[in-house]
Parts: structure tokens; sequence; C-alpha cells
């Protein structure tokens, strides 16, 4: 059974995250800059919410709020939830799926060790199911 640990481990390290009083301009900019969807929102070293482009789109754009004017922690999703690098994938999927959204933050006890995505846990089921099926045919033709 697969768990979050290899995810993680083929990832790169780096969790991009910005501080409560950032500007969803900035936010943004950076998501740009680094090409992800999502922002954990963190003081210190403590996870505070995130900050995801659903959230922009209905907190800021529906709402007629301005970016350059809003902080990140008037508009982050606060608590969300978390889990632990020893999780399997396919809870991780079902949770994902149950709560409608898209990322998840990786915490060992209270320490930010990564996030994972839906496309994360999809891209890994794939491999698995190609795997199984390479198997399969190999046991087949021989």
């Amino acid at each position: 059974m697969k768990t979050v640990k290899h995810i993680l481990h083929n990832k790169p390290t780096v969790v991009h995250a910005v501080r409560p009083a950032t500007s969803v301009l900035e936010a943004l900019k950076l998501m740009m800059e680094k090409n992800i969807s999502a922002l954990l929102v963190t003081e210190g070293e403590q996870l505070k919410g995130i900050f995801t482009e659903r959230d922009y789109a209905r907190k800021i754009i529906l709402q007629g709020k301005s970016s350059k004017d809003t902080a990140i922690s008037d508009v982050m999703t606060r608590e969300p939830h978390t889990i632990t690098s020893d999780e399997a994938i396919e809870q991780c999927m079902q949770l994902m799926t149950n709560n409608h959204f898209r990322h998840l933050p990786v915490l060992d006890g209270t320490a930010i060790v990564g996030i994972i995505s839906i496309g994360d846990l999809v891209k890994s089921i794939i491999e698995d199911q190609q795997e199984t099926i390479s198997q399969l045919q190999s046991y087949i033709t021989s």
C-alpha cells in the first residue's frame, strides 16, 4: 500500500507559503511565478490556513474585493484538513473527493513537511496501474 511518503519522495521539498498579512495580489504573483494553485499560510512554523485559486474566485472576484487591498488572512481557508506522510493514497483520494478540495497539507506533528494535490494522487494511482498492467502482460506472455 503506497502512502503519501512515496509521493513526497518524488516532489520538490520546497513548500511555498505566505504570511497572513500578505496581500492576495502578492500571493497570486507568487502562485503564478511558481506555477502552483495553492499556498500555505503560516505564522512562524505554524500552519494557519491555505489559499487556493478557488478561494480567490469565490472570495475575491465574486465578492468584488480588491486583490491589492485584501489580506490572505481575510480569504484563506482556516484550519484546513491535514494528513501525515503515513496516510494511504486511497484514503487521501477519498478525503479530497468527499470534501471537494484539491490540496492537502502534510504535517509531521506540527511541522509542515509538504503539500499534495489531487493531481499528485492521480499520477501515483496511474503509475501503480501501469505497473500492474505491465506485470500482468509479462505473466501472460511467459
